[in-house]
């Protein structure tokens, strides 16, 4: 088996009204439990908007942190999901279910060796 990384992209902006959130994340809620009833679940996690990162680069013996995102951008990393599967075949499709239920791009990476 190998792990692969499921990212999901937000558009920037304010997110959905609960009409449209709220079932999808019963959807997406159901497929976790899919994933984990299969054994392919490891992990997964939201993540906070880019305006609550901190980017941190050296130079020589200084740390300069700048707030904000790296790169200014139309899409964010939203949230992840790491899931164990044969090969890519395997973790597409959970990736296309993952695009079908949010409606949002999804990459698929599987880890280095």
């Amino acid at each position: 088996m190998k792990t692969y990384l499921i990212s999901i992209f937000q558009p920037d902006g304010p997110p959905p009204g609960p009409e449209v959130l709220e079932p999808m994340m019963h959807q997406l809620e159901a497929l976790q439990q899919e994933l984990k009833d299969t054994g392919a679940f490891v992990f997964a996690a939201p993540l906070c908007p880019p305006s609550t990162a901190t980017v941190v680069r050296v130079s020589g013996a200084d740390a300069v942190l700048t707030d904000g995102p790296f790169l200014e951008s139309k899409e964010f990393l939203g949230g992840f999901t790491v899931v164990t599967a044969a090969d890519l075949d395997a973790a597409l499709k959970w990736a296309q279910r993952m695009a079908a239920v949010t409606t949002l791009p999804v990459e698929v990476r599987p880890f280095a060796d």
